[in-house]
C-alpha cells in the first residue's frame, strides 16, 4: 500500500496541471488617443492562458531637461508603464504601473474589453486614453 501511494504522490507531481487557454491568448499590439495628457501610447501585451502581461510606452515623455533658469525642474514624466491583469468574461480590469524612480510611486487602472477581433483598452483614470489593440507578433 505504500508503494501505491508513494508511486501516485510521484506521478502527481510528474504530471503537469492542464493550463486554461482563453480565446484572447496571444501578443497584441495597438496604438492608444492621446487622451487629456495629448500623450499617446504604444501597448504590446500578452495574453498567456488567461494572463495578462505587458507594456505601453510613451514616446512623448521626457526626463530631466537642462535647467536655464535656476529654478525648480519639472518632475520628469513616466514613460514605460507595466501592465498586468487577468482575463475575465465581458469586460475586465487590468493595472498599470509607471517605471519611475525613488518615491514617485503611479499606477493607473485599465478597462479592456473584447471588441471585433481587437482588444479595446481604455484608462479609467489619469488621462483616460483609448487604445485598439490588434493580434499580431
Amino acid at each position: 500500500m505504500k508503494r501505491f501511494l508513494l508511486m501516485a504522490a510521484l506521478v502527481a507531481i510528474a504530471v503537469p496541471a492542464v493550463a486554461q487557454t482563453t480565446a484572447l491568448d496571444g501578443e497584441w499590439r495597438g496604438r492608444s488617443d492621446g487622451g487629456s495628457c495629448n500623450a499617446p501610447l504604444d501597448y504590446v501585451i500578452t495574453i498567456e492562458n488567461g494572463f495578462v502581461d505587458g507594456s505601453a510606452y510613451d514616446t512623448t515623455a521626457h526626463g530631466p531637461v537642462p535647467n536655464l533658469k535656476k529654478a525648480p525642474a519639472p518632475a520628469p514624466t513616466p514613460g514605460l508603464w507595466q501592465v498586468h491583469g487577468t482575463v475575465r468574461p465581458g469586460s475586465f480590469p487590468l493595472i498599470a504601473v509607471a517605471s519611475v524612480k525613488g518615491g514617485d510611486r503611479r499606477n493607473g487602472k485599465l478597462s479592456a474589453t473584447a471588441d471585433a477581433g481587437g482588444l479595446v483598452i481604455t484608462e479609467t483614470s489619469g488621462c483616460r486614453r483609448t487604445a485598439r489593440l490588434t493580434r499580431g507578433g
